[in-house]
């Protein structure tokens, strides 16, 4: 079973809320990237999302574009996502999902992309823009080598794509919460509900974790008392913009602890 899915169902079993994080690697250097990214799995963060910085993030939010674009600025290159993946994953135990867009894996090739990602420690990857109808290369790969293969579920997908989706997820599968691109928002969409009610009536044991728009506490302990784990991603990256990694440690402790 995936390492990913332990963490998820142990967490279940005790009844904790599971917390996924999500960092751009690279941000907004690569060694502070990697301090960054230990700290926050040292404080509570169950699951790591390891975002590559890319050109076009067309799904991301603003806060993550500036991030993600002064990585780039300073210098990160597709190339340097395995160290820094291996540097994180030598220092702890958290699953680390590397979440990216389809093109550069394509450009880097989907073998040699896996195989590294593999040799780096990494549990697996999330594609927020790669389907499993297009994803063959991936599916083959990714069983080969027992890697997680993230899809995501949307509000305005139908039930045979839902649990299409599930059944071919492995790790968990990300249930978006709202149409549209991410960032924190004050009100998380009820739609969430439904995907994640959607994912689970087709008959998958897979865990759904809800993503896009989870900025407080409360928030958190709602996803999780009908989800498998809350997804935050901008309220990080703002706490370390703001505060550094004493921000962001304590960013984490709070939506972790629920206070």
């Amino acid at each position: 079973m995936s390492k990913t899915e332990d963490v998820l169902r142990d967490l279940d079993s005790k009844d904790q809320p599971a917390l996924v994080g999500y960092f751009p690697a690279g941000y907004p250097t690569i060694d502070d990237s990697v301090e960054a990214c230990v700290a926050m799995c040292e404080s509570g963060v169950d699951v790591l999302e390891l975002g590559v910085p890319y050109s076009d993030p067309v799904m991301d939010g603003l806060v993550i574009q500036e991030a993600t674009e002064e990585a780039l600025a300073n210098g990160f290159k597709l190339k340097d996502l395995f160290p820094t993946l291996k540097r994180i994953t030598d220092s702890v135990d958290t699953p680390v999902l590397v979440m990216s867009y389809w093109n550069p894996i394509m450009q880097y090739g989907v073998e040699r992309f896996a195989r590294d990602l593999k040799e780096a420690g990494g549990a697996g990857l999330i594609t927020p823009d790669l389907i499993p109808d297009e994803a063959a290369d991936w599916l083959k790969i990714s069983d080969e080598l027992d890697l997680d293969r993230v899809f995501l579920a949307t509000p305005s997908s139908s039930q045979e794509r839902l649990a299409n989706s599930a059944s071919l997820s492995r790790g968990f599968v990300y249930a978006v919460s709202t149409m549209g691109i991410t960032g924190a928002r004050e009100d998380l969409d009820r739609k969430a509900r439904d995907v994640v009610s959607g994912v689970k009536a087709s008959g998958s044991d897979t865990p759904v974790c809800v993503g896009i728009g989870i900025s407080t506490a409360d928030q958190v302990a709602e996803v999780n008392s009908y989800a498998d784990g809350a997804i935050v991603g901008s309220l990080f990256i703002k706490a370390y913009k703001n505060g550094g990694v004493a921000e962001l440690t304590e960013s984490v402790n709070s939506l972790k602890s629920g206070k």
